[in-house]
């Protein structure tokens, strides 16, 4: 049966345009990434992971027409950074997540690539990135997925060794155990709620959270759509495994749609966004009513 779930907070944590940006509260949690086109199905045409020069600039602040302005709302705005690569897999991050120090990251490509390395830090802000690898997301069979047409890799989730990936335009979640081999390991189909196969194309699974053990709902994957809408215009989410499976509706504010989501200690902090070429990208800065 339906439910709903309200925030008492947003996670408004983000990067234009092939930036990161890390703050206090986000070590651990969510980066966004802007995405190229989607480039051909042949740029991960090995399946070892190769080592990559990754390039960073510096972003001095978030705000470009306003310096000081680095508040928003309870989070503080540290440092960025634009990132360029002459590898032609590299682009596109759809998600990313930190180690509990904030250094080593696990991300991947809406092309279906791993990436992983260290970032770098001048005390608290970021300089650059170090030993970055990038690798071919495996499926099943131990062929790249995007050999059967599998994009849109949008988001990730971690429980211990385990990473659940979930790809937007199939709508589908993969399991690895990255005990096996790390981003050589092969993933398995998670079977889902019927529902998650109806979502409309490319607006289908965008966030993914894997509840702990000590927490309610302990040994669930919650996945969330991107715009997938119920018959009140809510946002269509499920969840997935654990103590209570089923689906459920995240109450959509100002046509605002998902992007990631993070689960802290008892709070399930949700990154949303809504872009339109008279207003461009816009990211929600305080919570909305419950």
């Amino acid at each position: 049966m339906p439910r709903d779930i309200s925030r008492r907070r947003l996670l408004a944590f983000a990067a234009g345009f092939g930036a990161s940006a890390l703050t206090d509260h986000a070590h651990a949690q969510t980066a966004v990434y802007a995405k190229p086109k989607r480039a051909a199905v042949d740029e991960f045409s090995v399946t070892e992971p190769v080592s990559i020069q990754v390039n960073a600039r510096p972003i001095p602040q978030f705000d470009p027409r306003n310096r000081g302005h680095v508040r928003f709302g309870e989070l503080e705005y540290r440092s960025g950074l634009s990132l360029t690569s002459s590898y032609r897999g590299f682009g596109g991050l759809s998600a990313i997540r930190l180690d509990p120090k904030g250094e080593r990251f696990l991300s991947l490509s809406d092309k279906g690539g791993w990436f992983t390395g260290r970032i770098v830090y001048s005390g608290r802000a970021m300089t650059g990135l170090a030993d970055v690898e990038a690798a071919p997301i495996l499926g099943p069979d131990g062929r790249p997925i995007t050999a059967r047409g599998w994009y849109d890799t949008e988001s990730i989730a971690r429980d211990g060794s385990l990473v659940y990936v979930g790809l937007e335009r199939v709508n589908q979640v993969l399991r690895f155990d990255f005990s096996k081999g790390g981003t050589r390991s092969r993933g398995e189909v998670v079977p889902l709620p019927p529902a998650a196969k109806r979502l409309p194309n490319n607006k289908g699974l965008e966030a993914l959270v894997f509840v702990p053990k000590g927490q309610p709902l302990a040994g669930t994957l919650i996945a969330m759509s991107e715009r997938g809408l119920d018959a009140n215009g809510d946002l269509i989410a499920f969840l997935v495994g654990g103590p209570s499976p089923g689906q459920f509706s995240i109450h959509r504010t100002e046509n605002f749609d998902i992007s990631d989501a993070v689960l802290l200690a008892g709070d399930l902090l949700i990154l949303e966004r809504k872009f339109s070429w008279i207003g461009g990208p816009r990211l929600p800065f305080r919570p909305p009513p419950f």
